[in-house]
């Protein structure tokens, strides 16, 4: 998936990270903006432990998305989509949709929506893919 502007391309897998936690967003989503600072938590808290977090951008306009990081900026690898290809490889119908792949790169877990109630069972998901507690 192509990086952000001037940056190479970004493996959705790099085969590195023990869990890779992959989000499509979108700037027109409502509940992304409360994703993004969660997603930036899950950084700091697991990133040491072998997680990896890409938020994938399906906007068909590089500016709404640059518009949205302005105010909800990220501490995790961005992607950029705006063909959809990469969605439509994971069947993502919903913004934003998440799906968890383990270190051998098979699909965890498949998730749409982003609301409160979605924090805890989302970071248990991520927690036991990484073995930790």
């Amino acid at each position: 998936v192509p990086g952000a502007s001037g940056q190479p391309a970004v493996p959705l897998f790099d085969g590195k990270a023990r869990a890779t936690y992959i989000d499509f967003w979108a700037s027109w989503c409502g509940p992304c903006r409360q994703s993004f600072p969660w997603m930036n938590r899950m950084q700091s808290k697991f990133g040491p432990k072998g997680l990896r977090v890409v938020a994938v951008n399906l906007d068909s306009q590089p500016a709404d998305a640059q518009r949205f990081l302005a105010q909800s900026p990220a501490q995790f690898t961005l992607a950029f989509d705006p063909s959809a290809e990469a969605a439509r490889r994971f069947g993502i119908k919903a913004m934003p949709s998440s799906v968890l792949l383990g270190a051998d790169g098979k699909v965890i877990t498949t998730h749409a929506g982003f609301r409160d109630e979605d924090i805890a069972p989302l970071e248990a998901r991520i927690a036991a893919a990484l073995g930790v507690s």
